[in-house]
């Protein structure tokens, strides 16, 4: 990157500088000795030449849209389209949450995005026991296919893309989205959208698991298989950091144990018949965490796209280009808000989104300043969403690509962030894979180290959060609550068994029969969820049936 003669000539700069340096702590010796990330990666006093001068700029930078796509992947950035912006809304029931759709869509929305409540996560009808008194409370309640359609009424789904975060039901979810585009009379070819559908980082982090890891992989594998096949606009995975950083990961395990989920499901897709990587690969998809440490997460969100882009190329063998782009949606951090001082959350996204915008994301979610209360009010979804449509056409971030290329600052901290990063992926070959690894509690442990060691560091002082461990208040400002009544649930069961009463059961019963025979005798179980659906059967109907053949999970717990 530099001649000798320019490296000579910084090192004595950098040599002098040193010295009047040394003079000012001398006078000064209280000053701070360690500077580090949030995520404790040591930082340098300044960064010079020398802290990049073994990097190729052909090799290791680039342009956009020219390997190895540190850059970005689109060749004009925001310049063609800015980021989608993809505000979540889940809440109550169906109508509910298709009301708050039409809101945020009104409002300058350009992507939709849902949350699911806890029993339609988990793959509970609401009138489990179970699921009692969790209907709609912290996002949308699913039972039916009737639900789904009042979902999604009034939205071009072909005109649209829609987010759905859903795990260990999302074959399900996905099978309801198509029917619904198949009853509106839309092609599954002209429809588009993402099922986060990604289990092992819940293993590893999140924590709502139904069955255990080898058939989990092996649904998500029939969703690639099928939406390669028939619906090829569809992201059938979201490989997901978010939750492994909200877990209290570090920037780089949060990479790390992301990118090596992804290739775990490239290994599994490959071993279909008849499915090659270069079918798959362009439409997977990834959702990384945006946190509060600005530089650190422009580093990460860089040098995800070069590790991807090696790892696809050289790993893989894939040949289309498209196949070592990395694609991914960013939410800024749920972790970094506080209950304390809330409006200081309005500061802190705007923040995250920032750094997200410079990291050269696809789609983006801003937190609205009251979710660390309650679901997130019309009034702070409007804030949230202002912000990114300031950053975007206000602030110049989006006038040219990738602006901090080239800063020696930033260029160090990505390759730091990378090399720590295959340290991490190498270690998890070395154990078998990103499940063994998980069988034996590697990253869970590890996670669970470094939220531990932040904690400490926070209470500490060591690690500042503004109004917990600094210029607290005893004066909060009040913040209306938006709550769910329980009324909400009592007309969700009552509209369940309507829906049971009416529909023909015996239909029911032979769709539920062939998913059963597609699980034992290792079919996609793709085309069998959705006649299923079709006929209304219940999303815990289903998941009950995958839960007799494959067994349940249960996490083992670890001290």
């Amino acid at each position: 990157m530099f001649t000798k003669d320019l490296l000579d000539k910084s090192s004595q700069l950098r040599k002098k500088w040193e010295d009047e340096v040394r003079r000012v702590i001398e006078k000064n010796p209280d000053q701070k000795e360690r500077w580090t990330t949030v995520s404790d990666l040591e930082i340098n006093r300044i960064y010079g030449p020398e802290d990049i001068k073994d990097m190729d700029f052909e090799k290791d930078i680039g342009y956009p849209g020219q390997f190895p796509y540190l850059r970005g992947c689109q060749t004009t950035g925001y310049r063609g389209r800015y980021w989608t912006y993809r505000m979540f809304a889940g809440m109550g029931d169906a109508e509910e949450t298709n009301k708050r759709w039409h809101y945020l869509v009104k409002s300058g929305q350009t992507g939709l995005s849902t949350a699911f409540d806890y029993p339609t996560l988990m793959g509970y009808d609401t009138d489990s026991p179970k699921a009692r008194g969790e209907c709609g409370k912290c996002g949308v309640a699913i039972d039916t296919q009737e639900d789904f359609m009042k979902l999604v009424e009034g939205m071009p789904l072909d005109e649209i893309t829609t987010s759905m975060t859903i795990n260990p039901p999302a074959t399900i979810l996905w099978a309801m989205y198509l029917a619904a585009a198949d009853i509106k009379g839309i092609p599954l070819t002209k429809i588009g959208g993402t099922i986060q559908n990604d289990m092992l980082k819940e293993f590893i982090a999140q924590k709502t698991f139904m069955l255990p890891p080898e058939p989990s992989v092996k649904l998500i594998t029939d969703t690639v298989e099928f939406g390669t096949k028939y619906v090829p606009r569809w992201n059938t995975i979201s490989i997901s950091g978010y939750h492994i950083r909200e877990a209290g990961s570090t920037a780089v395990q949060e990479l790390a144990f992301t990118l090596r989920d992804g290739m775990e499901y490239v290994e599994d897709a490959m071993k279909r018949d008849g499915l090659e990587v270069d079918a798959f690969a362009p439409r997977l998809s990834f959702f990384f965490n945006s946190h509060i440490d600005f530089f650190e997460e422009i580093a990460k969100l860089r040098a995800a796209r070069r590790i991807w882009a090696k790892a696809m190329r050289d790993r893989y063998k894939a040949k289309s280009e498209r196949s070592l782009w990395m694609r991914f949606h960013t939410q800024t951090a749920g972790c970094s808000l506080t209950a304390q001082q809330p409006y200081n959350n309005v500061v802190r996204t705007a923040t995250e989104a920032l750094a997200a915008v410079l990291g050269g994301t696809n789609s983006l979610h801003t937190n609205s300043l009251d979710e660390v209360l309650c679901l997130p009010s019309d009034h702070a979804v409007q804030i949230a969403l202002r912000t990114q449509q300031i950053i975007a056409e206000e602030t110049g971030a989006a006038n040219t690509m990738d602006p901090l290329a080239g800063s020696y600052f930033v260029e160090a901290l990505t390759n730091k962030v990378e090399e720590e990063a295959w340290e991490y992926i190498e270690k998890i070959d070395d154990m078998g894979g990103m499940i063994s690894a998980i069988e034996k509690h590697f990253p869970q442990m590890e996670i669970a180290d470094a939220a531990f060691k932040y904690q400490q560091q926070i209470d500490s002082g060591e690690k500042v959060m503004i109004g917990i461990n600094k210029y607290e208040s005893d004066e909060d400002p009040p913040i209306p609550l938006v709550e769910i009544d329980d009324v909400v649930e009592e007309n969700q069961i009552n509209r369940l068994n309507e829906v049971k009463r009416k529909r023909d059961n015996r239909k029911v019963a032979e769709c539920l029969k062939d998913i059963k025979s597609a699980c034992e005798n290792n079919k996609n179980v793709m085309p069998y969820c959705i006649e299923a659906v079709k006929s209304l059967c219940t999303v815990q109907e289903i998941c009950d049936v995958y839960r007799e053949v494959y067994g349940e999970y249960r996490d083992p717990g670890m001290f």
